[in-house]
């Protein structure tokens, strides 16, 4: 596949100009190193035209006011294109942000084209409210787009966590400036075309590139945007609450995780391994979901750390177009040297190294990270605390289902949870006593898209969800109708002193 030199925004159904003033980003293939494209970055400037044109669309009314019927046509008629599209996709993903192909095929490009039909399904069953207790009058309660989003997408699942901001916000009749992560940009881009060529109204979605300090800084603080949902992690959220702050822009944030997998001792043990290993290696170790903690409990600690282990060390890493290939690389070469340092981190700290640990070099250039265990003593360890969003997992043994708990409690973060059991009363006491916003209970990253999806604590603000999404990206209004000519009290009349009437 050959991408243009240089990528650029899109802006009112076209591709931005080249600039050749305008800062530029390398883009890499995360398998060998090597440059694939420039990335054209977008300035206050440019941010700003694309906001006004986001606003000049949602105003002409061409998608805001348009009938249920016609977004619902659009999004089926985008996710038919995804689908038809899907190789092309899956190679732009794994190219960009070296997404193995075997998991882009099963499940990241499947995801996006069943966000928007979900959401297609949801919009033809949403209803309004009406009351009439109150004699005389009849009181209808609505909803009506909020404007214009500002959707920032993260680097690690561009298609399929951009597509579910770009469904949850445009279903109710928004327009948007999608920011993708400037190592992604390129799967997002295609993406929009496409919905495009279904039929979605030039403008309703823009397109705008660049890094967090620039291109995100300007959108985030922009005056002409409505709502923000951001994705990503919980340091640049802060900056984009503070931002979003100077003007009262609600926000909404899925954030990062450092979630437990809890082992008990009567678990189905292979369906416990096997789980366990999605949790983590799936994606290359960069999920927000990833159960990164495991706790084991000491009956079957030690055939679970050996069992384990070996299977780690099994497991297949290379180049991401390899349909053979179970982890591949980093999505670039920073978070690469980041993940590199956690696991220097924890050998520092007395972390036990049970496998990997090191840097794969004789895989070439790319930014590959050999699949790391650590067993560990203590919870309050850098690894048990910080997200490492890698292929890095430490295993904690306990005795006790509340040390378990208590355990799974101890970080800042709450996002998901995974327990293995076969008792009705353990999965029970963890779905009461563990908080985080989704909880697994003998499966690893089943969806209901029904469900609402978020975190606790600094795991986010707010839920993914169908109810979720309409009460965020919508204002509500409640409008009271007088049935008949009701009395009303003559104010300012002299003629009549009654002052009741």
């Amino acid at each position: 596949m050959v991408f243009p030199e240089v990528i650029t925004g899109h802006v009112g159904g076209a591709a931005v100009a080249i600039d050749p003033q305008a800062n530029r980003h390398a883009v890499y293939f995360p398998g060998t190193g090597e440059r694939i494209a420039f990335l054209q970055e977008d300035n206050i400037a440019a941010v700003t035209k694309a906001v006004n044109c986001a606003r000049d669309s949602f105003d002409s009314g061409n998608w805001s006011r348009a009938p249920t019927s016609s977004r619902q046509a659009v999004f089926r008629g985008g996710a038919k294109l995804i689908r038809e599209h899907a190789e092309e996709l899956g190679l732009m993903e794994c190219l960009c942000a070296g997404l193995p192909a075997s998991h882009l095929a099963s499940r990241q490009v499947p995801r996006a084209a069943d966000n928007l039909e979900f959401f297609a399904d949801y919009i033809g069953v949403m209803a309004g409210e009406t009351f009439e207790q109150l004699a005389g009058y009849q009181t209808s309660v609505t909803r009506q787009p909020a404007g214009v989003a500002a959707l920032f997408a993260p680097w690690n699942a561009p298609l399929a966590l951009a597509s579910m901001q770009i469904a949850s916000c445009l279903a109710f009749g928004n327009t948007c400036v999608l920011k993708p992560s400037e190592f992604t940009p390129v799967s997002v881009l295609k993406m929009v075309d496409l919905l495009e060529q279904a039929g979605l109204p030039p403008g309703t979605i823009n397109v705008v590139n660049g890094c967090g300090t620039v291109t995100g800084a300007a959108l985030a603080s922009s005056p002409d945007i409505n709502r923000i949902a951001f994705t990503g992690g919980s340091n640049t959220a802060r900056r984009v609450m503070a931002a979003a702050a100077k003007q009262l822009t609600p926000v909404h944030f899925e954030l990062g995780g450092k979630s437990a997998n809890i082992i008990f001792d009567d678990a189905d043990f292979d369906q416990a391994v096997d789980g366990s290993l999605v949790n983590i290696f799936s994606n290359s170790g960069q999920i927000c979901i990833a159960g990164s903690r495991i706790l084991v409990q000491r009956g079957i600690a030690a055939r679970f750390v050996e069992t384990f282990v070996k299977r780690a060390q099994a497991l297949r890493v290379g180049n991401p177009l390899d349909p053979a290939t179970e982890v591949g690389p980093m999505a670039f070469k920073t978070h690469w040297q980041r993940v590199l340092d956690h696991i220097d981190k924890a050998k520092l700290e007395g972390a036990t190294l049970l496998c990997g640990g090191e840097p794969l070099t004789t895989l070439g250039d790319g930014y590959f990270v050999a699949p790391t265990v650590f067993q560990v003593n203590s919870n309050q360890l850098s690894l048990c605390q910080e997200e490492v969003f890698g292929p890095v997992v430490s295993i904690q043994i306990f005795d006790e289902d509340e040390e378990a708990f208590s355990l799974a409690n101890d970080s800042r973060f709450g996002l998901v949870g995974y327990c293995w059991t076969t008792s009705l009363a353990r999965s029970q006491a963890f779905r009461q006593k563990v908080d985080a916003g989704t909880l697994w209970v003998n499966t690893p990253l089943a969806r209901d898209l029904r469900a609402p999806f978020g975190g606790f604590k600094e795991s986010g603000i707010g839920r993914d969800g169908p109810r979720q999404a309409a009460e965020f990206f919508t204002e509500e209004k409640a409008t009271i109708t007088a049935i008949d000519k009701i009395p009303i009290r003559k104010m300012g009349d002299t003629a009549n002193t009654d002052t009741g009437k």
